[in-house]
């Protein structure tokens, strides 16, 4: 679990996953999607002090390597539990050696564990069809369901096209 003493390299770490050239050596930036930042320390202190959430950190070698988000959320059916899934990084020079894949699976056993959640929710930039493919491969669905992008919120970043929106995937936890 990151504490607060790791929120500058949880923000180094998800800025070089996603932003500037540094994400280019790695599959999953947004470089050419998105300008500006991913992230900042407010927002990563914030996940690390929810209650309702966990903070995950992977090291190796002392050295912070992935990250990702989970917290409750209240399914749409009455009395069953849901998980979101967000903030997933993994420094960009080590993806596609599985920390991904690792890091994945215990956010979603951690939400079975944790609050017996029977899905895990997350939002997708819907023209990141690589990475949503790869979201598919580990049993996440499209439900069809978008929202938009927030444009004029840079929080969210600088917009580089007209067409940006969210899908919504969901993967039943059995």
């Amino acid at each position: 679990m990151a504490t607060e003493a790791d929120v500058p390299a949880l923000v180094a770490l998800v800025e070089s996953a996603y932003r500037g050239e540094a994400s280019r050596a790695g599959w999953t930036t947004e470089a050419d999607l998105l300008g500006g930042r991913r992230t900042d320390a407010e927002d990563v202190r914030a996940l690390v002090a929810d209650p309702g959430g966990r903070l995950l950190a992977a090291e190796h070698g002392g050295a912070l390597v992935a990250c990702c988000h989970v917290a409750r959320h209240d399914g749409t059916r009455a009395g069953e539990a849901a998980a979101w899934f967000g903030m997933f990084a993994v420094r960009p020079v080590l993806q596609g050696r599985g920390l991904g894949r690792r890091g994945l699976a215990e956010a979603e056993r951690l939400a079975r564990a944790t609050w017996d959640a029977r899905e895990m929710r997350m939002r997708v930039i819907s023209a990141r069809t690589e990475l949503i493919g790869w979201y598919e491969r580990r049993g996440y669905v499209r439900t069809g369901a978008t929202s938009p992008f927030p444009y004029g919120d840079e929080r969210f970043g600088v917009p580089r096209r007209p067409d940006l929106e969210f899908a919504l995937l969901v993967k039943p936890l059995t």
